[in-house]
């Protein structure tokens, strides 16, 4: 019987054990932190939802309002009331935190029969000319040790889902990537800014935030994340920005207190080399982050379905061990799937991300209802949306006009945005006194 390791158990590592473990596939799950939580903004799509069976228990907030500020602070709102239906409100972004929706997700793998080991992989013997058997050595750490004990597992395959930084990837040689970097403070609110959060999320865009990305505020269960990201060449600058993406927003945020500090490496493009021998690489390790929206769970989760069941497919079911041509078959099937949105994304960052100027054209785009409903089909359903030539050429002067903008000189000053809930002499009190409460230095002294 074929045996199976999966080297990560986050989505795309535990829907890949899934789908193994429900074909009868011998299959082991190496996680070393089973409580970690990904600084992540945790949105999901809809259809993320029911293509992967997720309960609404994992699901902290039901988002219906996107709310868009530019770098002059101008808001834009997006609302799927007016974009779909008002009525039955089945449309919506769920905003999760990963700790929660990891769990679940590899929780119900290893309740299928996949073999779930709190462990470390700390080497791995790829055999000759990497193609197996592979020999893994690794910490065991299911006696709560520090240290863990140190044990030895040979298998037939192994499946990457190790995140940006993967271990598999290096023993496959699987050749580097451009990366970003997210930083992320989980800020607890009083309940009344809570509440106005309650099915709202924003992005804020502009140089102060991210030189080619975004930051956002997105609502969790009883606090919100609030972060940024930036291309690895501006990882210097990162904590930086995340004080930028503060002063834009602290008005909106007064009396928050950073409960949680994170930062994790994203990667901006996929691996030169995905399948090495019978070893592939899924979600984060083989690169499948999007460009300009930064979305890497649906993909993660997809990538690692695609490639179990490719598997269980040349496998037989388990009965006899796939070869290095049986898994590329997986990065055919997955490249002529989602090779063009990744190429139309990486346009859409180069162009809108480019300047001052065309951020503010890019939240005013998003003002036009056509526009809007094009995104949010495409994001909330993974489907390419079909325009008619009236939308084509609207889309077309817009994305000119944004062009032309970006080309201007930015110009421009900046002020955090208004209170939600206060008027500004209230917060302007408050903010005399303290402003939120821990997380990073901000200058020589700490917020608090």
């Amino acid at each position: 019987m074929l045996r199976v390791a999966v080297i990560g158990g986050g989505p795309s590592g535990s829907c890949a054990a899934e789908v193994l473990a429900k074909a009868g596939i011998e299959t082991w799950v190496f996680e070393r932190k089973l409580d970690n939580a990904k600084p992540c903004g945790g949105a999901i799509p809809l259809c993320m939802v029911s293509e992967f069976d997720l309960p609404e228990s994992i699901i902290d907030r039901k988002v219906r309002n996107m709310r868009m500020i530019s770098p002059s602070n101008r808001e834009v709102d997006i609302s799927l009331d007016k974009v779909y239906s008002e009525e039955d409100k089945k449309e919506y972004i769920g905003m999760c935190r990963r700790e929660v929706m990891d769990a679940f997700m590899r929780d119900r793998a290893a309740d299928l029969g996949a073999k779930l080991v709190n462990g470390l992989v700390t080497k791995i013997d790829t055999g000759v000319n990497r193609q197996g058997p592979y020999l893994l050595t690794y910490s065991d750490y299911s006696k709560g040790e520090a240290s863990g004990e140190t044990k030895e597992l040979e298998v037939d395959l192994i499946i990457g889902a190790d995140g940006a930084n993967s271990r598999v990837a290096k023993a496959m040689d699987a050749g580097d990537y451009n990366y970003a970097i997210a930083f992320q403070e989980r800020i607890k609110l009083p309940s009344e800014e809570m509440k106005y959060y309650e099915d709202l999320a924003e992005m804020y865009v502009g140089s102060d935030v991210s030189s080619d990305f975004y930051g956002w505020v997105f609502p969790k269960y009883d606090h919100v994340a609030v972060g940024t990201g930036t291309m690895k060449k501006n990882q210097t600058q990162i904590k930086e920005l995340q004080v930028g993406i503060r002063e834009r927003a602290k008005k909106r945020l007064v009396n928050g207190e950073v409960i949680k500090v994170e930062a994790h490496p994203i990667p901006e493009h996929p691996r030169p080399r995905r399948v090495v021998g019978r070893m592939a690489l899924v979600g984060d390790a083989a690169g499948y982050v999007t460009k300009s929206s930064g979305e890497g769970i649906y993909f993660a989760a997809k990538s690692g379905r695609m490639c179990a069941e490719q598997i269980v497919e040349s496998s037989k079911g388990g009965k006899r061990i796939p070869t290095e041509l049986d898994l590329k078959k997986y990065l055919r099937k997955w490249d002529k799937k989602y090779g063009t949105t990744y190429t139309v994304l990486a346009i859409l960052q180069f162009i809108f991300y480019r300047s001052d100027a065309a951020r503010e054209a890019f939240v005013a785009m998003c003002d036009d209802m056509d526009v809007q409903r094009l995104t949010f089909d495409s994001y909330l359903y993974k489907k390419v949306v079909a325009m008619n030539p009236w939308q084509q050429l609207k889309l077309t002067l817009l994305t000119v006009d944004a062009v032309a903008r970006g080309l201007l000189k930015p110009t421009g000053k900046y002020s955090p945005v208004p209170s939600a809930v206060r008027n500004d002499d209230e917060v302007n009190k408050m903010l005399a006194i303290s402003t939120i409460k821990g997380g990073i230095k901000v200058g020589n002294k700490s917020k608090s």
